[in-house]
């Protein structure tokens, strides 16, 4: 069931705030206000897209109390009622007040409840133009951050790859040869790892999210499979607790579950006797719970809350190979899907990722 909008009416005379209420509670949630004062107590603790306001009160008139609204309230729809057909009045009520509609005493209550409407439309409107905003202002802030990324971290290998063939084809030595191709390899690498996460970030930006069966042990063992042989020498564990069939979108969940496991490998604590990577899923009818955990280097505190930030990326993980990007596709990817991510690791003993996702059994 939809929520309600709120809607807030001031008027000096109670049969009126009384009526009101009557007429609109089945289709609105209704606050009453007898004067600006009680009006503003309300909009100071609730949020309320449409406000309408009586003009002749006692006091304070409606165009200056909705003005007052204005600076704390700015998507807010007002509107205005009075007895009086005053030109300039109206005028002054759409400048000062930012009112949208000039509604006269007594209303017609089927011209007031599609004003009403209209405006509630407007209001959404606004709030979708917002939001809309807000996410090209995203958009643009990462792609300048990935204009910048792609000029470093392409060019870098690349320039490097030059410099290494140029000394190869002055060299004579097999021995200086093969470690020349060592290191070629290695910047390939690099190259290779950022354009995974760059093709990972436009799949998850743009692509529209599925639905289809999901078997967690099955999607468990196949990004094991893909990814055990950079580190032949770990020990991966998979514990699946499928308790009854779940549905989501298995790419976004083969794309979260490849950065964990695959930071998990590449993060290691040199100092172990015995590295792991464990992967524990448990799922219900309602959602399932996803943990990939290591013996790892670990991050620190004062780093953890900054972690699924784009490019970003810790003071121990800078000799490592990376890109900033994974974990950033990771939170990405399960915000996506309606879930979420959280973290605990201590530095120099391990880290645990957990991801809740919601089981799409239900069309969304």
């Amino acid at each position: 069931m939809n929520e309600k909008v709120r809607i807030l009416y001031v008027d000096d005379e109670n049969n009126n705030l009384v009526s009101f209420r009557s007429y609109f509670r089945k289709f609105y949630e209704v606050y009453t206000a007898l004067n600006a004062k009680d009006a503003l107590d309300i909009l100071n603790t609730t949020e309320i897209p449409i406000i309408i306001s009586d003009q002749r009160m006692p006091g304070t008139t409606g165009v200056e109390f909705l003005e007052q609204t204005i600076k704390e309230h700015p998507e807010s729809i007002r509107i205005i009622i009075t007895a009086q057909a005053d030109i300039e009045m109206v005028i002054d009520s759409i400048n000062r007040g930012q009112i949208t509609k000039f509604i006269q005493k007594p209303w017609d209550w089927e011209k007031l409840s599609l004003t009403i409407e209209n405006c509630v439309l407007q209001y959404n409107s606004k709030v979708e133009i917002k939001q809309t905003n807000r996410e090209l202002a995203k958009a643009n802030d990462e792609l300048n951050k990935f204009v910048y990324s792609i000029s470093h971290d392409l060019r870098s290998p690349l320039m490097s790859i030059l410099g290494i063939v140029h000394l190869a084809k002055e060299s004579d030595n097999k021995v200086d040869d093969r470690r020349y191709l060592e290191m070629i390899e290695e910047c390939v690498s690099k190259l290779d790892l950022f354009i995974k996460n760059m093709i990972d970030y436009y799949k998850n930006s743009r692509g529209e999210e599925q639905r289809e069966s999901i078997n967690f042990n099955e999607l468990g063992k196949n990004v094991f499979d893909v990814l055990k042989n950079q580190d032949p020498g770990m020990l991966f564990e998979l514990e699946a607790n499928q308790q009854s069939d779940f549905y989501g979108d298995s790419v976004r969940l083969q794309v979260i579950l490849n950065n964990l496991v695959s930071n998990a490998i590449k993060y290691q604590n040199p100092q172990a006797k015995m590295r792991f990577v464990r992967l524990n899923i448990t799922s219900d009818n309602n959602s399932a719970i996803i943990s990939v955990s290591d013996n790892g280097i670990g991050i620190s505190k004062e780093h953890q809350e900054n972690i699924f930030k784009l490019f970003f990326r810790t003071d121990n993980s800078k000799d490592k190979e990376g890109t900033g990007i994974g974990l950033y596709i990771v939170k990405e990817s399960v915000e996506k899907i309606g879930g979420s991510i959280s973290v605990e690791s201590t530095p120099m003993v391990g880290s645990k990722f957990e991801v809740i996702i919601p089981n799409k059994k239900e069309n969304p």
